[in-house]
């Protein structure tokens, strides 16, 4: 018997030590901070969904709006503007703590309520239309918004209300009344959440590591522990994968793909991401205030060239601010951008032009393809008499008033063109207010008629006449969604799922395995 048990032990152990997994990822850029609330980047968007969950969770497996259980397992319309939700029980912080209506309460009203300023950025993207939450016992919270909202469901499934816990981040600056400033910043380099995993180390824009979190209320995390490291440049994340430093990388482009091929050690999987590289253009700037000036800048540049080179025809050219991901809100039909160098020619010579240098400003490093889709822009401008310049500097703010055009991301923050188009472009969103976007009144009507009419077909409606102005002013070009891809070592399985968040490596149960 004694044999047998020790047997038994050993067969035991040896399976668990089969069953351990441990990933190290070579990724292209690496957050500074993870606070759910204050990150609005493409890096940040990353890390996330291994460590927290939201209180109404999404089917990520489709792009359908399929609405599932999350930290609430059920939720009704009390009346048009008041929604409760009846929490999980059993749910339990990675610090230990049980998740309390508290606590949710906290996590909402920290961005409906918001006092701190990142947050107070997020609230008027995304929530400005949200009351408050409050308790109605200890597993029921009610939100109350200022007017119906057919959105209720999606932003509530949105990163930035993603629950953490009170009396944490509360105490992280010693104050155990109400949260400040200095505690939020605290949380952003020692967080918690719900998640499958817990975030064991952050170093500030070098390193990730997850744990797997046992007390996790859902499926266990697949693997034991995950590394995530900054490797900027693409040549040296290749390297590390083939020298098996790593077993995953991120941002790989087309061109680079070869570098890959009859490697039977290595994999590649890739897809065209929910999120737009985009052009934008200074409407306010002294030498960018006439319209046909910006429409002629954007009708000079041959997004399908461009696709053919930098993304060997693997991108996606829209021809108006949409993604298929929207679902019913999807409007293909729409032509708002277009290549037509001889009207570019034209216009050019209607606003005046005189040869002035314009400025295009791009990171090196940043986009996948960035700097050279810019330097591609260059040549198509050249061919249609404008002279431009292009300024290749990691420092450049979408605030500064002297920028004149420079390349930025516009990512489906969620599946919906208030999602997207919406977050960069609404009245009084960050394009207007930092100056350089202007709106109307007939505009801002169009607007409201759009985020909150009750039917598909309205919105749909007040959507097209948005993109009738962008069109007329011009103050953005999609040039496409960029089709990214992911490289890892042949034992590893894993893919982008077509619900997610773009970039989102996620690490939970169903979506990776390591054998």
């Amino acid at each position: 018997m004694k044999k047998l048990l020790a047997a038994t032990a050993l067969l035991t152990a040896l399976t668990g030590m089969a069953n351990a997994a441990e990933l190290t990822v070579g990724a292209a850029n690496v957050s500074d901070g993870l606070d759910p609330g204050k990150d609005h980047s493409n890096v940040g968007s990353q890390f996330y969904m291994n460590a927290f969950d939201p209180l109404i969770a999404r089917d990520v497996t489709t792009t359908d709006q399929k609405w599932l259980p999350g930290l609430a397992t059920e939720w009704k319309m009390v009346d048009d503007k008041t929604m409760e939700l009846t929490l999980r029980q059993g749910v339990t912080f990675q610090n230990g703590e049980p998740m309390t209506a508290d606590d949710v309460v906290f996590s909402l009203n920290r961005m409906f309520q918001a006092t701190f300023p990142p947050y107070q950025v997020r609230a008027k993207d995304r929530f400005q239309n949200f009351v408050g939450a409050e308790k109605v016992d200890d597993f029921t919270v009610r939100v109350t918004a200022k007017r119906a909202d057919p959105l209720f469901e999606t932003l509530l499934n949105l990163q930035q209300v993603f629950i953490i816990p009170m009396d944490y981040t509360m105490a992280l600056s010693g104050d155990p009344k109400a949260a400040e400033d200095s505690d939020y910043e605290a949380f952003a380099l020692a967080p918690i959440g719900t998640g499958p995993y817990k975030i064991a180390q952050l170093d500030p824009g070098q390193k990730v590591v997850y744990e797997r979190f046992d007390g996790f209320w859902g499926d266990k995390a697949p693997l034991d522990k995950v590394t995530v490291l900054r490797i900027p440049e693409i040549s040296a994340r290749l390297t590390a994968l083939k020298t098996g430093e790593v077993d995953m990388i991120t941002n790989v482009a087309p061109d680079q793909l070869a570098l890959l091929e009859g490697d039977a050690a290595v994999k590649v999987v890739g897809a065209p991401t929910a999120l737009f590289h985009v052009m934008i253009l200074n409407a306010n700037h002294p030498q960018m205030k006439d319209a046909r000036l910006r429409q002629a800048l954007s009708l000079a540049i041959d997004r399908d060239a461009l696709n053919e080179a930098l993304w060997f025809g693997k991108a996606i050219v829209p021809s108006t601010h949409t993604y298929k991901e929207y679902g019913p809100m999807y409007q293909p039909e729409l032509t708002t951008f277009g290549y037509d160098p001889e009207k570019a020619k034209a216009l050019l010579a209607e606003a005046g032009y005189d040869g002035f240098e314009v400025t295009f400003d791009s990171d090196p490093v940043y986009y996948t393809n960035g700097a050279l889709a810019a330097q591609a822009i260059m040549e198509m401008w050249a061919a249609v008499g404008v002279k431009g310049k292009l300024n290749l500097d990691s420092k450049w703010t979408g605030g500064e008033p002297t920028m004149m055009v420079r390349n930025w991301s516009n990512p489906m923050y969620f599946a919906d063109p208030v999602g997207s188009f919406g977050v960069m472009w609404a009245p009084g969103g960050p394009s207007e207010g930092e100056g350089r976007f202007n709106v109307t009144p007939e505009y801002t009507a169009n607007w409201e008629e759009f985020r909150f009419a009750p039917t598909v077909e309205a919105r749909k409606a007040a959507y097209a006449k948005l993109m009738d102005y962008i069109q007329a002013e011009a103050p953005v070009l999609p040039l496409y969604q960029p089709y990214e891809s992911w490289a890892m070592k042949a034992n590893v399985t894993w893919a982008p799922l077509p619900g997610n968040v773009p970039y989102a490596l996620d690490f939970r149960a169903g979506n990776i395995t390591v054998e």
